[in-house]
């Protein structure tokens, strides 16, 4: 059996010490961490992601009738940020997101103009479109003072918000525009020390290669930077930072994130738990099927949601999920293999959007990236992960794993552990944990095809892949749509003024 390690340039970019890490799963205690930390910042702040919304409170239903969070200050993150620097003029903050927002969330225009015209001169707002034409900066990470990192899959945007219990019509996750939105579950990672000033190093990096300029800002970590709301999970363990990123002019294709996924996928032996918003990577479902025809190779859970947000990504992207899903059955002679889905205690189905692989007790890896082709080949990405070494953190990702399955049960973390114990076997304990209606796993059927999804899935259309013959090699970018975009409307606007004055 093969055994997983990180080596630098192939599954990983870097391998660093974390002083303190803590996986923090669902946004409810994410948001109030980031609220703590970023409180806490000094000199510098770099947020790093596929979307912001600068009107979302962090802390929902503690806002005074000013607006104001218990801490004093605004609830809501753009008027939060501009306090921090009023508060502490020294300290920059530097907001890389992605250019192709604009164009998903066209509402989110006037407070990101807001914050890139009007906030204090502090405040540096930045748009990432170097990327081919269809791909996406898809990062999501915030680095404070060089000192403190938060890494995973979580947005700073609307709709992130959630507790763990994931109660169905909770008023407290509710969206700008009043309504309830849908149970949310997802999962980043908290970091100090050597580990977060390299994603400290990643984040300026991609800074610079967005703005072509540096942040000319000091480097200087080591400081304390960590929140009181969150009980460190290790201590002094070494961490390894995985990327996707498509080609440039000057490096190929970088996937470190796929060798990873498929190394940890060939190395386990007992079991794999996955976590992701897509299951369709064929890469990744060839190196399952690979393993489940083995005699004692390792049971596979993977936890999705039932559906996409969006019809037409629904039907792009799980009509693929619904070929492997029969592909992988075809060849699981020994049972082992499951997909399934969280549903609420009213059945409703909760959005996975954590991207989260557990093997064996003894690794964990968190991120951006999901089990799709985009994430391993095309858009941009970034992981962190471990390998547990004593018995001690073993028993700690152990415990990671029963948590994750206790919450999708509605069951007791110590509960979930002794039931898998005593049967050996992660399905044979979700098998008799499960509640046949209300919260619990559900299985994920295979659909029928529709015209429009076997087109879909047939083109990968909203799945693709970087290929050395695409477009983007002859130099057009995302940017370039962005920058043509903007003229049309310029020229469009200037057109329409002419207009009503004649």
């Amino acid at each position: 059996m093969n055994r997983l390690s990180f080596e630098p340039g192939e599954n990983c970019w870097r391998v660093a010490s974390a002083e303190r890490f803590a996986l923090i799963v669902d946004g409810a205690d994410y948001f109030r961490a980031l609220r703590e930390t970023l409180f806490m910042a000094d000199r510098l702040i770099t947020l790093v992601g596929w979307d912001f919304d600068f009107e979302i409170e962090m802390l929902p239903g503690e806002s005074d009738d000013e607006g104001n969070a218990p801490d004093g200050f605004p609830n809501q993150i753009g008027p939060f940020l501009e306090a921090l620097v009023d508060r502490r003029p020294e300290l920059e903050i530097y907001l890389l997101k992605w250019s192709g927002g604009a164009l998903i969330a066209p509402g989110r225009l006037l407070p990101t103009a807001h914050i890139k015209l009007l906030s204090p001169d502090q405040v540096h707002l930045g748009f990432d479109g170097r990327h081919p034409i269809g791909a996406c900066h898809h990062q999501k990470i915030v680095v404070v003072d060089d000192s403190l990192a938060f890494c995973g899959g979580i947005d700073v945007t609307d709709g992130r918000w959630d507790q763990r219990d994931h109660a169905p019509n909770n008023p407290l996750r509710h969206l700008k525009n009043g309504e309830i939105a849908q149970p949310w579950h997802d999962a980043t990672t908290v970091i100090s020390g050597d580990a977060a000033a390299e994603l400290g190093k990643l984040c300026r990096m991609r800074w610079a290669r967005a703005q072509d300029s540096e942040m000319d800002e000091p480097f200087t970590p080591g400081m304390d930077r960590w929140p009181d709301s969150i009980e460190p999970d290790f201590r002094n363990i070494d961490i390894a930072i995985s990327r996707t990123e498509p080609p440039g002019k000057n490096h190929p294709p970088i996937t470190e994130i796929e060798a990873l996924y498929l190394e940890s996928i060939a190395a386990a032996q007992d079991y794999i738990y996955l976590e992701s918003q897509y299951f369709s990577s064929d890469e990744i479902a060839s190196a399952i099927a690979q393993r489940l025809q083995e005699p004692d190779g390792p049971e596979v859970i993977v936890i999705n949601p039932v559906a996409a947000q969006v019809m037409l990504e629904d039907e792009a992207m799980h009509v693929t999920r619904s070929r492997f899903i029969r592909h992988l059955a075809a060849h699981d002679p020994h049972g082992r293999f499951r997909i399934l889905y969280p549903s609420d205690s009213a059945n409703g189905g909760i959005y996975v959007h954590a991207k989260i692989t557990i093997f064996d007790d003894c690794f964990l890896r968190v991120g951006s990236s999901n089990i799709d082709r985009r994430s391993l080949g095309f858009d941009t990405e970034c992981d962190v992960a471990l390998l547990a070494d004593s018995e001690e953190d073993r028993r700690t990702i152990r415990g990671m794993r029963d948590s994750l399955i206790a919450e999708h049960l509605g069951r007791e973390k110590d509960e979930v552990g002794q039931e898998i114990e005593r049967r050996d076997s992660i399905i044979a304990a979700i098998d008799a944990l499960n509640r046949p209606t209300g919260k619990g796993l559900r299985p994920i059927h295979p659909r029928k095809e529709t015209f429009l999804g076997s087109l879909l899935a047939d083109t990968r259309f909203f799945d693709p892949r970087y290929r050395s013959s695409a477009a983007a090699r002859l130099g057009l970018t995302s940017r370039h749509v962005m920058y043509g975009a903007a003229a049309a409307l310029a020229v469009g606007a200037i057109w329409w003024s002419r207009s009503r004055r004649r």
